[in-house]
């Protein structure tokens, strides 16, 4: 053995549940770079659990209660991604308003004599 702990499918399951827990609650702080971390790092954990010989917890009533609570929490994310989106832009295009009358394009400091 390499001397690295192999995880279980049910700990990897249970990493993959409080990664999303973690989802949840950066999205709500809208600390997005953190957010995009944990995107990576749960897609890192999904690849893990894909490369598993068998997926019996995966079809255990614990397993299948534990996806069922996941996939709850992922349409809570999912829904307040779309509205920190749809924010996001609302705010650029507000700024881009700004920019065609000049206002957010500089000021006398940014101009040359």
């Amino acid at each position: 053995m390499d001397g690295k702990h192999q995880l279980t499918e049910q700990e990897l399951w249970e990493k993959y549940m409080v990664v999303t827990k973690e989802l949840l609650k950066f999205i709500d702080e809208e600390d997005i770079d953190t957010f995009l971390d944990l995107v990576d790092q749960r897609q890192r954990l999904m690849e893990m659990l894909q490369k598993l010989p068998d997926h019996e917890y995966a079809r255990s009533p614990e397993g299948v209660a534990l996806r069922k609570e996941i996939e709850s929490m992922d349409m809570q994310t999912m829904h307040k991604a779309r509205s920190w989106l749809n924010k996001s832009k609302r705010n650029n295009e507000t700024v881009r308003g700004y920019d065609s009358f000049g206002l957010a394009s500089g000021n006398i400091f940014s101009r040359e004599y």
